[in-house]
């Protein structure tokens, strides 16, 4: 355990990131000073999120420099302590970025109880998405009893859940993903009342047909031709939590075709819609209730969760690839070393 394998920026992306803007290299790895631990990963999480952080300039959170470890919420195991709070084979959440190993401040990291919930969920459903899809949902979105709720990449990490908590909250869901296989599942696995793929060609057509009664709350994950489909079905006093734009994110040039804000801008003034972009660490104060809700739902059986577990870090930028087109199927994650905990 002399050295380990990182993945770290080389050069800025224009478009979809490779493997020449994210080279792997093999680095010493580092012991742990007085008050840290050594762990090392288990489970990297993979999050569109990481897309805006290869690009230079100003944003809600620094972007990652040139010659730096991708960053990335880990899962892993303490292999080297010199702290009081933590030992050897504990458990812990923590940012090791995309590498084998990292050194942490025994305040940057939150233990893991493997009995209560797999620890693979602790940047799943019971971690960051979870935490993103429950805040936005339930402060911005304030779904109510019999409203319809819209949820884009219906079947990812974010949105699997906003459908789920809103079926909870006692609303109509309708879901929109990329193929047939990702609406089937939201339907028959998470309960949402339907789902539509934005591929098809009658796609606003199908979407129309599944709001009879208009759209109240839509979770914005997507962006492009669906946003455009979704708000032309907004009611009055609708509320569209702007949780992310994963189509854009790669874009190079605007988009083709008339300015459409203008009439945006005039559905939210006549329409008095609600439109708020968030980050879910601006609502750390609804943690711990967020802790006891999710673990409460999962435990009864009224929200389940997927994940997609793609092996090794050397694999770890073509998945990246894949999330940004579609390709995964529930949360993604990469296994970059054994877990223990799994029989």
């Amino acid at each position: 355990m002399t050295t380990h394998k990182q993945i770290y920026l080389a050069a800025h992306p224009q478009g979809m990131p490779s493997a020449e803007h994210l080279v792997m290299r093999e680095v010493e790895t580092p012991s742990p000073k007085e008050g840290e631990v050594l762990v090392k990963t288990v489970y990297l999480s993979l999050d569109p999120y990481m897309r805006g952080r290869m690009n230079p300039g100003k944003s809600y959170a620094a972007a990652v420099n040139l010659g730096e470890v991708m960053t990335g919420g880990t899962v892993g195991q303490v292999v080297e302590s010199r702290s009081s709070q933590y030992k050897k084979g504990d458990w812990v959440l923590c940012v090791n970025g995309w590498q084998e190993y990292g050194c942490h401040d025994e305040k940057a990291v939150r233990r893991l109880d493997p009995e209560q919930a797999p620890v693979s969920t602790a940047v799943g459903v019971l971690g960051m998405p979870g935490f993103t899809a429950y805040a936005g949902l339930l402060e911005i979105g304030q779904p109510q009893p019999g409203e319809t709720v819209l949820v884009s990449a219906a079947s990812g990490a974010v949105g699997q859940v906003v459908g789920q908590i809103a079926r909870i909250k006692g609303c109509r869901v309708v879901g929109i993903a990329g193929a047939d296989d990702k609406c089937e599942h939201v339907v028959s696995a998470y309960g949402f009342d339907a789902c539509v793929n934005y591929k098809d060609e009658d796609f606003f057509a199908q979407l129309k047909a599944a709001c009879p009664d208009g759209v109240d709350v839509y979770f914005e994950n997507v962006g492009g031709k669906v946003f455009d489909a979704a708000i032309r079905l907004m009611n009055d006093f609708g509320r569209i939590p702007v949780c992310g734009r994963i189509a854009n994110y790669n874009s190079t040039e605007a988009p083709e075709g008339p300015d459409q804000l203008p009439g945006f801008m005039g559905r939210v003034l006549v329409q008095r819609l609600l439109v708020k972009g968030f980050i879910q660490f601006d609502y750390q104060h609804l943690e711990q209730q967020f802790y006891a809700d999710m673990a409460g739902w999962i435990k009864a059986g009224e929200v389940r969760y997927q994940e997609d577990v793609v092996q090794g870090l050397e694999n770890a930028v073509d998945a990246f690839q894949g999330l940004l087109t579609g390709r995964n199927r529930g949360k993604l994650l990469v296994q970059v070393s054994a877990d223990e905990t799994i029989a």
